[in-house]
């Protein structure tokens, strides 16, 4: 799995991700097509007399570098696949922007945009080596600050225009822009990066503002294409919207009606199309988002071939669902992939801000309120696990000591009367007046049967849950503003814990960050400082174990589930490897991702095969796959 977070903030994500491909944000009654996109992708942003273009430094690189590349490791696509076809797919709602920085921009529909953005390296998918993406060779400088690149000299932007080394350096100039009205991206960009150094069109050197471990997570930075955004102004956010920006990965998109569709397109003479890690991927030629508002109406179109690809994690649809004709005639197939991946911080993010929450007392009690396992074990099957913290899967930087506050109504009886609360005549605690009564904003319809059983719980606590289910965009937008109660989402993962976005204090009490808790703590933010600042590794796993156990003592966030592995229906018309995903794999039929995206290809003999059958009313044998080759069996894990 690649890690992002040098570039971007961990992105929101609904607790239904796992269950969805990509789902995204908000329609807009609005008529606007992509032709017109498409010509502005074409041809910039208008300031063609605009051209960013860095001071090359006048000094020689070092001569004394050791370059490196990989071009050894295990390539994970399979040579039998075949290009053609068309994926379609869905989404909830339409994104609210396609811009990738600044306001609404944190969705996870960005992840389609930025996954067709390659940056200067990427990580193997399952070694977790160094290889190549934009850069061919790379090199550590002395001070442990800097690293050094070559770049591809057939690194194309998709508009034809040559990716060079100031395209780098224009990324430090937009991130650092008051314009893009993005507070994380002008601080992370300005305190973490210190400067891209030019030497020569395709010669660059990142440097970090301190030495620290991993410094190849933090300096493979991706470049932007400074002739399409020319002079940044403060129409940056307006002007931006809905424009194409050119890229450099396989795909871009060609079509949209704002809350219809978005269609991407292979890029036939893609630049990396035959590099090591690229070849056999990335095979479709059309990718097709429709906007489908209800995810019951998703499924009646998948079982008709209108979508190809369905997840089936949740287990209504794994176990119930699936006992279609479609699937047990075999002409829909079922996989059930085992990973070996860090693990996505869902739960329960209570809001300190409210008043209610601010007493720790409070939320101790709220958390052993949370009756997880009766959920797990009745609504879920016994398919999903306890995520015990925010931070599992992530080796040594994990706390392996830390247990999630379990269902105890004795407990909650000393915390409550701790905070000086007593039981009212409907049996909710009361304090001053006010009921313990709370609202807990959610945003997909297969999570309220778990959301119900919570609530009736939480009642025997003497504790009132509201539940309101949102749009996704409306919920997405209440949670990043801090207007929550209690937020049921997650997060998206990288390599190594990140700890400031979601915990430092510098983005409490503020809209548009992601501490969604509004923590505030003056030790916590001494460890988290420390852990961005450390040199060593071992202090800095070591910092990593007390911030989980700060987080778990302060008590805001309360983990539910983590499912370790990936269940899906598809169309027999559509193909994946013998190994069908990699250790980090989240979604097999991920069109998009550099790092573990479009290993599957269409077969149209089979696809032909398989509509004659139907139309023959001829069945073939039900196909149910179980890959373990990353990962353990249910019984195993428990």
């Amino acid at each position: 799995m690649k890690d992002k977070s040098n570039r971007k903030p961990p992105k929101l994500i609904s607790v239904y991700a796992i269950f969805m491909l990509l789902p995204v944000m908000l329609m807009f009654a609005c008529k606007d097509k992509s032709s017109e996109a498409t010509s502005l992708a074409e041809d910039g942003s208008g300031d063609k007399a605009y051209v960013f273009k860095a001071e090359i430094s006048t000094n020689p690189i070092p001569a004394d570098l050791k370059w490196l590349t990989n071009d050894s490791d295990p390539i994970f696509a399979s040579p039998e696949a075949k290009k053609g076809g068309a994926l379609n797919s869905w989404v909830l709602s339409f994104p609210l922007t396609f811009r990738v920085v600044g306001p609404d921009s944190n969705s996870s529909f960005r992840s389609a945009i930025l996954g067709n953005q390659l940056s200067l390296i990427g990580i193997h998918p399952n070694t977790e080596n160094i290889v190549p993406e934009l850069a061919t060779h790379w090199a550590y400088g002395k001070d442990k600050k800097t690293m050094y690149f070559k770049l591809n000299e057939k690194a194309r932007w998709s508009d034809g225009i040559q990716v060079t080394a100031h395209d780098f350096a224009y990324t430090l100039k937009l991130m650092r822009s008051k314009h893009i009205i993005a507070p994380w991206y002008n601080d992370y960009y300005s305190k973490e990066i210190d400067k891209v150094i030019v030497y020569e069109d395709r010669t660059l050197a990142v440097v970090s503002t301190k030495a620290q471990p991993d410094l190849h997570l933090k300096l493979g930075i991706s470049p932007t294409p400074r002739h399409f955004y020319g002079e940044l102004g403060e129409d940056f956010v307006r002007r931006y919207n809905w424009k194409i920006a050119p890229n450099t990965g396989p795909y871009q998109i060609y079509d949209f009606k704002k809350g219809k569709y978005i269609k991407f397109k292979r890029k036939k003479n893609w630049w990396a199309k035959d590099l090591r890690y690229f070849k056999n991927r990335f095979n479709v030629d059309r990718v097709v988002f429709k906007v489908v508002r209800d995810i019951n109406i998703i499924w009646e179109y998948f079982k008709k071939a209108r979508v190809d690809v369905f997840p089936i994690t949740m287990p209504r649809y794994w176990h119930v669902k699936t006992k279609t004709s479609v699937v047990e005639n075999g002409y829909v197939h079922k996989i059930w992939f085992f990973n070996n991946t860090q693990q996505s911080a869902q739960g329960m993010w209570l809001n300190q801000d409210r008043d209610i929450f601010k007493d720790r007392n409070v939320r101790y009690a709220f958390a052993h309120a949370m009756n997880i396992q009766k959920v797990i074990e009745k609504v879920l099957r016994n398919d999903y696990f306890r995520l015990q913290h925010g931070f599992v899967g992530y080796g040594r930087y994990s706390n392996k000591t830390i247990r999630a506050r379990r269902f105890d109504l004795d407990k909650v009886d000393y915390n409550m009367n701790e905070a000086g609360w007593k039981r009212g005549s409907d049996g909710i605690w009361e304090k001053n007046g006010r009921r313990f009564s709370v609202e807990v904003s959610y945003s997909q319809d297969a999570h309220t049967p778990r959301l119900v059983v919570l609530k009736e719980e939480a009642k025997k606590a003497g504790i009132e849950l509201r539940i309101q289910k949102l749009d996704p965009s409306a919920a997405y937008k209440k949670v990043l503003e801090k207007k929550h109660d209690v937020a049921w989402s997650g997060w998206s993962t990288s390599l190594r814990p990140q700890y400031w976005e979601h915990f430092h204090s510098t983005n409490a009490h503020k809209p548009q960050t992601n501490n969604i808790t509004n923590t505030d703590d003056p030790e916590m933010d001494k460890l988290i400082d420390a852990y961005r600042n450390s040199l060593d590794e071992e202090e800095r796993i070591n910092l990593s174990v007390k911030i989980q156990e700060k987080i778990h003592e302060i008590g805001a966030f309360i983990p539910t589930f983590m499912v370790p592995y990936v269940r899906e229906a598809y169309w027999r018309w559509w193909q994946l490897p013998k190994v069908p995903g990699t250790k980090h794999s989240d979604s097999l039929f991920d069109p998009f991702s550099s790092s573990t995206g479009g290993l599957f290809w269409y077969d149209k003999k089979l696809y032909e095969e398989t509509k004659k059958a139907m139309k023959k009313k001829r069945a073939f044998p039900p196909v149910t796959f179980i890959d373990k080759t990353y990962g353990s069996s249910s019984k195993e894990l428990k």
